[in-house]
């Protein structure tokens, strides 16, 4: 078998939904023609009984399924295994503090935590993810727990040595954190951009002027000064002539000083 079918082989078994000959070709940068030939040979190849499942046409595209005359086989199979695991975020935190500090006490992981785990202890006991490993030889000689085989199965693991390290926690949570910086900033920038553009719409024209002037005045001018354009403003005193400034009357009209 080739590496273009071998390729392609790959992708029908790892896509969700049934692949068209257009997409494969896409993305391996074939030929679509030479992607047809390619699966109708892997048709050919696994049409033989010494293969349990076969490159079935569906919905357009290819799917690598089991063979009909296995179907009872693994219906039998599935219906025998376990429901898939649930943890809540409690037992969750407490089965990572025993799996890095395995063996560990209820007593250490309390401290760790801040809470009391026993029930989330007995929880993890019941799934058969951690047991029993001896008692600790301190006062009242509490008991330890350790991670069991079912928790490197559920997790997928060869051993306690493919756990990620503190550095490859720090490094994924930092990737993570770059990645909502950049759409966090842009938004941000887009959003101030949107409200100044908005604050300049919305400022009439010709009122740069006024509006500098109402900086600079005060309430005592604004009650001194009535506007002229309120109907509802009384009018000015007029003054009396017994206070009035000699300076003033001496630059009074001909008219003014005759009465």
């Amino acid at each position: 078998m080739s590496e273009v079918h071998a390729a392609i082989e790959a992708i029908l078994y790892a896509a969700d939904a049934p692949p068209t000959v257009a997409q494969i070709a896409t993305a391996l940068e074939l030929d679509p023609t030479e992607v047809q030939q390619a699966v109708e040979a892997l048709q050919a190849r696994y049409a033989g009984d010494e293969f349990g499942v076969e490159v079935r046409a569906v919905a357009g595209g290819y799917r690598i399924t089991t063979k009909p005359q296995h179907h009872e086989c693994v219906r039998l199979f599935l219906k025998s295994l376990q429901p898939p695991l649930r943890l809540s975020l409690q037992a969750l935190e407490t089965l990572a503090v025993i799996a890095y500090r395995q063996p560990v006490t209820l007593p250490e992981i309390r401290e760790i935590r801040g809470v009391d785990a026993a029930g989330v202890i007995n929880t993890l006991l019941d799934k058969k993810l951690v047991a029993t490993a001896g008692r600790k030889e301190v006062v009242g000689k509490p008991i330890l727990y350790r991670t069991t085989r079912e928790f490197l199965i559920q997790f997928g693991l060869s051993g306690l040595r493919d756990l990620p390290t503190l550095k490859e926690f720090e490094e994924m949570a930092q990737a993570g954190l770059e990645g909502l910086e950049g759409p966090a900033g842009q938004e941000g920038t887009a959003r101030q951009e949107g409200t100044a553009r908005q604050e300049g719409t919305a400022r009439p024209e010709g009122t740069e002027g006024l509006e500098g002037t109402e900086a600079h005045s005060t309430p005592e001018s604004a009650a001194a000064e009535p506007s002229a354009l309120d109907p509802a403003s009384p009018p000015a005193p007029e003054p009396d002539p017994s206070t009035a400034d000699p300076d003033d009357s001496a630059g009074a009209s001909p008219a003014a000083s005759s009465d």
